[in-house]
């Protein structure tokens, strides 16, 4: 389901279950591929169409940024858009 850059967000938190769990890569995936498909299932679609963005290869974008990024469009949807 997802593929990309090593270091991709996704990559990385399938890594970080493995290492915590002890459970197997594909465990891994799996699980994780089952809360993302859950999540984009519940949200609202502009926000379930930014996960795959977020989860995917970063291309070189900066974490932070993403963060700041999806974070601004919550408040924009509360009437807030955060500085």
């Amino acid at each position: 389901m997802f593929r990309g850059k090593a270091n991709s967000i996704m990559d990385q938190l399938i890594n970080q279950i493995t290492e915590r769990t002890g459970i197997t890569h594909d465990q891994a995936q799996q699980a994780v591929n089952a809360v993302v498909n859950f999540l984009k299932s519940q949200l609202p679609a502009p926000l379930a169409g930014q996960i795959d963005g977020l989860l995917g290869p970063t291309g070189g974008a900066n974490l932070a940024e993403q963060a700041e990024q999806a974070l601004g469009g919550l408040g924009g949807m509360f009437g807030k858009q955060l500085d």
